[in-house]
């Protein structure tokens, strides 16, 4: 460690990389406020999960708290990309050594791994310990927009910021592979953290709804604190018994709902 942060390219590309996830946070975080709390807000009220909105200093909070994030991952980031530059991970740079089959797969795996380590990491953070240092703080978001998508202590940042270098060690990947990987991350993050459900209403009752995870899951766990302890996928709470049980009646209760004025044309 020493080594990487004597590197005189580690402050350079801590910047770039503060810089890169700054910038791309705040266009799919902002785009979604902008939709979901500007433009169409009475429109989509409807599917408001929780049918309030969030008081002025909790969205400032989370705005804060989010800029402390970019700030941590982009440092782990850039000592992840060092400690490969000597050898230290299994990242690769040209395209070529792997091939363009493996660079998809890779993007896949790493997806996979980081649903498995959210869901333990995440059930390791609410341990009555664990969560008052770590990850209470997050939780103060019980109604979340999607500044929350980033809004974690700084301790919890560098949980949430883990995955790279784990994704890393455990995987050939590139770093574009990668960045891609971030791409579907936040938009999923942000998505879950809009305080929005736009699944279809079938969803649940379909092999899909098994599977993958949608904001009522991730809105009600902020709402109730346990359980829905997933990110992409509903597998892991499935497979440990850990989805709250009012989950998949929330879900239809709000896909149900009519946007004001319209008429059921339900039996």
């Amino acid at each position: 460690m020493e080594v990487l942060h004597s590197d005189p390219r580690f402050l350079k590309l801590a910047g770039q990389m503060a810089v890169d996830i700054g910038v791309r946070y705040s266009l799919f975080a902002g785009l979604a406020w902008l939709l979901g709390y500007a433009l169409f807000r009475q429109r989509w009220f409807h599917r408001k999960i929780i049918r309030a909105f969030p008081a002025t200093e909790d969205v400032r909070r989370e705005l804060v708290w989010s800029v402390s994030s970019v700030v941590i991952f982009a440092l782990v980031g850039a000592l992840t990309i060092l400690a490969g530059h000597h050898g230290w991970t299994q990242m690769y740079w040209k395209l070529s050594d792997h091939g363009s089959l493996w660079f998809v797969g890779s993007i896949a795996a790493a997806i996979v791994v980081h649903d498995a380590l959210f869901y333990w990491s995440h059930r390791w953070m609410h341990r009555p310990r664990w969560f008052r240092l770590v990850h209470r703080l997050h939780h103060e978001s019980d109604n979340p927009t999607p500044w929350a998508a980033y809004a974690f202590s700084p301790f919890e940042a560098v949980v949430q910021a883990l995955v790279f270098p784990v994704v890393a060690l455990l995987i050939p990947i590139h770093p574009f592979a990668f960045g891609l990987f971030m791409v579907w991350q936040i938009t999923f993050n942000v998505l879950g953290h809009t305080g929005y459900e736009f699944h279809p209403r079938w969803l649940m009752d379909s092999r899909w709804g098994r599977y993958l995870n949608t904001p009522t899951n991730h809105v009600l766990h902020h709402e109730r604190i346990r359980g829905n302890y997933g990110l992409y996928f509903n597998i892991w709470d499935r497979w440990m018994g850990t989805n709250h049980p009012e989950y998949e009646n929330r879900f239809r209760e709000v896909t149900r709902r009519l946007p004001e004025g319209a008429v059921s044309h339900e039996s």
